[in-house]
């Protein structure tokens, strides 16, 4: 190719060039040709040079086909490494392109191209991102999969990622067995698959790759766990309130005026679906009826009638932390001592560490100024089911000494709790070992534990998928590449501003990288 003139503009770059070529080859039946039938100008635009557009201004000649049997009459020269047939961008700038839509879609990406001196539409990069071919697809010997949102709680895909090179390979629209049996029976060579302890996955493994050694996730087993321990806690909630201390006689007055606290609007709430979900349930009606009767999403209703009382259903709302709460008995000695402003007892605590603002400590001190009850020193803080779930699922060498403390008080306290660490500890114990050889005498061992039924329940349940829970206890194979696959899809879905259409998704998943 030949540069004849390069002219300087408000708009760019524009470079005037003709090809040296004598002659060019027919696209129909690759035939030299030297007759030249005409010549025009094509416009092409190339990559920018330091934030500067280049426009290329290409003269170009058509040929006529001297073989008689082609259906060719006439084509266009290409020149290598620049022109294609119909294309208005040089390779340079269509890789340019590429990578922004895969980067970042449409909006951010055409902003992005604005910027760097090759302004296009949004559509043109999307466009671009939706004509790329798949990646090749070659065996995959260990495969992870897990689901994902297209809009949480109404469509879900799956991700199919190669645990080797820690790549998706495959998007399949839904997450139901038969979609991944099909995906799998289409590509055979799977020896490993590594996924959740969803039913559909194991069903659809076992049905497209019978052969396979299925792995449950050991990050998913270890959430189970926990979700397990904060059941058994809310159960036995009451033991984990420390016994009162002593209380000086001068502390120990009553005020004058006593009123009951209102209930909370979320208490009231909850206690009357509650009532109306379990009237309904009895009568026959399924969850889905009766959401659409009582206006509740189905997950809502699921959660109302597995709860047998409304406590199950307030314990969160109840111990839900408070900036104040370490601070509260020394507010209760200050009032009852005579102090009232609000201001100098913020200052006292204040000095004391307290990390909140003057606001919160008014409210806190607003329901004595009408009189309702309270203790004048109240007993030691009962600690949230999650808290001390925190401390139960913590390894002890990392757990804080004053929380290893309270720990060590409610096992103590409660046989009970204290079996729940043990058994907790002794899952962690296989879980980080991989000990697995070991899950059939530890199950054994919770599931006769009559009072931990939440646990039992886990353990029990562990055995309908006894295999790859097993193998997920001994394997070193993790989940890990998937969920952070996941995490990234996240990111990808939401910067495509509703423009997530399965086909657009799915190239940016597979080849945004």
């Amino acid at each position: 190719m030949a540069i004849e003139r390069v002219e300087r503009s408000v708009d760019g770059l524009t470079i005037d060039a003709r090809s040296r070529a004598a002659t060019a080859r027919c696209p129909g039946c690759a035939v030299e040709s030297v007759a030249v039938h005409g010549r025009y100008r094509r416009l092409l635009r190339d990559a920018a040079v330091c934030g500067v557009a280049v426009r290329i201004r290409l003269l170009v000649r058509r040929f006529r086909c001297r073989n008689n049997s082609c259906v060719t009459v006439t084509f266009v020269e290409q020149v290598e490494g620049l022109t294609s047939a119909f294309a208005r961008f040089t390779p340079p700038a269509v890789a340019m392109l590429v990578s922004v839509g895969l980067a970042l879609a449409g909006r951010a990406g055409a902003r992005l191209t604005a910027g760097l001196g090759a302004a296009v539409g949004k559509d043109t990069l999307l466009r671009r991102v939706r004509a790329l071919p798949d990646p090749p697809a070659g065996p995959v010997p260990v495969l992870g999969v897990d689901d994902f949102a297209f809009r949480r709680g109404h469509r879900y895909g799956t991700v199919l990622v190669d645990m080797q090179s820690r790549r998706p390979v495959d998007v399949i629209d839904g997450r139901d067995s038969d979609g991944f049996a099909t995906w799998l029976r289409a590509h055979p060579g799977v020896e490993v698959i590594c996924r959740d302890r969803a039913s559909g996955y194991g069903e659809g493994a076992r049905q497209g790759a019978p052969n396979a050694v299925q792995v449950a996730d050991r990050f998913h087993l270890w959430r189970n766990l926990g979700e397990a321990v904060e059941r058994t806690l809310i159960s036995v909630r009451s033991s984990l309130t420390p016994p009162p201390t002593a209380v000086a006689e001068d502390h120990a007055v009553e005020p004058q005026q006593v009123q009951t606290l209102p209930e909370l609007k979320i208490a009231a709430r909850y206690r009357v679906q509650h009532a109306d979900v379990h009237r309904l349930r009895a009568t026959g009606m399924t969850l889905s009826a009766i959401g659409r009767q009582l206006g509740l999403h189905q997950a809502t209703v699921r959660k109302i009638a597995n709860a047998a009382t409304v406590d199950a259903l307030l314990v969160k709302t109840h111990q839900r932390a408070h900036v104040v709460d370490e601070y509260v008995a020394h507010l209760h000695k200050r009032w009852n001592e005579g102090e009232r402003n609000a201001t100098a007892l913020f200052r006292e605590i204040k000095q004391q560490g307290y990390p909140g603002g003057e606001l919160a400590v008014q409210r806190h001190l607003r329901r004595y100024r009408h009189g309702r009850s309270f203790k004048p020193v109240p007993g030691p803080k009962q600690p949230s089911v999650r808290e001390t779930t925190k401390w139960i699922m913590t390894h002890p060498d990392r757990l804080d000494p004053k929380d290893a403390s309270k720990l060590r008080e409610i096992r103590d306290r409660t046989p009970a709790l204290d079996r729940l660490v043990g058994h907790v500890r002794g899952f962690a114990r296989m879980l980080t070992g991989l000990q697995g050889h070991h899950l059939n005498e530890w199950i054994t061992a919770v599931a006769s534990d009559n009072e931990l039924p939440a646990l039992a329940s886990f353990a029990r349940h562990m055995i309908r998928d006894l295999d790859a829970v097993r193998n997920g206890l001994t394997m070193a194979y993790s989940s890990g590449p998937v969920e952070g696959n996941v995490n990234r899809i996240k990111t990808l879905k939401r910067q495509m501003y509703g423009r997530a259409k399965l086909d657009l998704l799915r190239k940016r998943i597979l080849l945004a990288h």
